[in-house]
């Protein structure tokens, strides 16, 4: 056999085995992300329009299991309340235990005696329909709204009842990341809570979503390898029969 015949041979064998190798990588990363995503994820549909614009009626969103402990302020999170239906809700924190929450001599939604600068109320919207009377969220509750103040049965419809219309921090299971379908991407930072205390970090599905895309070009790139070193290497013996033809 030929010099280049050999040299053909070893990378031919050094390429079968870099593209064994990114498949098995791949074959990890896609459904090792898969898996990671399943762990820590959970899908909803959100039946209403309690939280439009933010997320419409038949919404399918993707939400973090966490412990109601770490809920922040502006947080959206998934809960179940047997006084309010006990069925899965969502909604939009606005204000934790020993806050002071209030609504609306100026037009707008105060905590602690902080207005809350508000954008994802829809456009033109009232920061609530109705006044809300001032009230201090019992430690370890939460006060949830909805985002469309004037259609959403939250914490302000609830406010005869015991706790003022709060919801225990255990009734959370999880908190609202993104919304899947229709595709509208990650949610926005809660920004107007700021001013008050830490808001929550977005959870990792950036790097799951990141592990799974890549996997996937790791297998098709690795299964691609085969078929393209053929073809090349068919072009090229082509190509030499030529030349020896020509040389004749």
């Amino acid at each position: 056999m030929s010099r280049t015949g050999r040299t053909q041979e070893g990378h031919g064998r050094l390429g079968s085995i870099l593209s064994g190798l990114a498949v098995a990588l791949g074959c990890v990363l896609f459904l090792g992300g898969f898996a990671w995503g399943a762990v820590l994820y959970k899908p909803y549909t959100v039946p209403t329009e309690s939280m439009s614009p933010t997320i419409a009626a038949g919404d399918r969103v993707l939400a973090q299991r966490v412990d109601g402990a770490d809920i922040q302020r502006g947080d959206v999170v998934v809960f179940r309340q047997k006084s309010w239906g006990d069925m899965p809700l969502v909604k939009r924190v606005v204000a934790v235990g020993g806050d002071t929450v209030a609504c609306c001599t100026d037009g707008k939604l105060t905590v602690n005696s902080k207005e809350i600068q508000e954008p994802y109320l829809p456009k033109g919207g009232p920061a609530e329909w109705k006044k809300i009377p001032t009230i201090t969220v019992p430690e370890g509750r939460l006060f949830l709204l909805g985002d469309a103040r004037s259609g959403s049965l939250d914490s302000t419809a609830h406010l005869t009842e015991a706790f003022s219309g709060t919801v225990p921090r255990s009734a959370v299971d999880a908190r609202v990341d993104a919304v899947a379908w229709p595709m509208n991407g990650m949610l926005k930072r809660p920004t107007g809570f700021e001013a008050l205390g830490p808001i929550s970090s977005p959870g990792p599905l950036r790097l799951v979503l990141g592990a799974i895309v890549a996997g996937a070009v790791l297998v098709l790139g690795g299964a691609a390898y085969g078929p393209v070193a053929r073809l090349a290497g068919r072009g090229r013996r082509d190509s030499r029969r030529t030349e020896l033809a020509g040389a004749r």
